[in-house]
């Protein structure tokens, strides 16, 4: 194969991978707009999704089994081990009906009802409070999953506290992150 054909085939293989990895970039698990698949409404009305209350942060022992250094998607992340302070700034997807009643790394059955959310690295479990920096909504979830393990997304939030954040229909949302602390702060 000479030289020019290694290259255009090696584009090509990099043009496939974006391809489909933007098909995967909808919304539900890796969401950028649209629903992914499956993953779209439950049973469930945004209009009553106001009505679900926020996560209420307890005082829960961190799991060790669920905060050992893993990898995913060739990335190998370090979970922290205590509550402590933390705040990110990123892009926030959700993920929804397709995932509903599967098991989520805490062992637990995701609830797409549930005010929860994966992120890479907070200890399971562990409260934070998501804010919205397009529309200034702010919930309380349980970290009780991983991921999202998109380039560029922070966090997936359930399916009822993205609705409260209102950003379904659109995907994805620019967000903040605050830890809460055992005692209710975030500093």
């Amino acid at each position: 194969m000479r030289a020019g054909s290694r290259v255009l085939c090696a584009i090509g293989v990099i043009v496939a991978v974006s391809v489909l990895a933007a098909a995967c970039g909808t919304a539900g698990k890796k969401g950028s707009g649209g629903y992914y698949k499956d993953d779209g409404p439950g049973s469930v009305s945004s209009k009553d999704l106001s009505k679900i209350p926020d996560a209420t942060p307890r005082v829960e022992p961190v799991r060790p089994r669920n905060n050992q250094p893993y990898r995913a998607l060739g990335k190998t992340y370090t979970p922290q081990t205590r509550v402590e302070p933390f705040r990110q700034r990123g892009v926030a997807s959700w993920y929804g009906r397709r995932f509903h009643g599967r098991p989520t790394a805490s062992g637990e059955k995701y609830n797409m009802y549930a005010m929860t959310a994966a992120h890479p690295t907070l200890p399971i479990p562990s409260y934070a409070r998501v804010t919205s920096l397009e529309n200034g909504r702010s919930v309380v979830v349980r970290i009780n999953d991983r991921g999202p393990f998109l380039h560029g997304r922070v966090i997936d939030l359930s399916y009822a506290a993205a609705g409260k954040l209102g950003y379904l229909k659109k995907g994805s949302a620019k967000v903040e992150i605050e830890q809460i602390l055992p005692g209710g702060g975030t500093d």
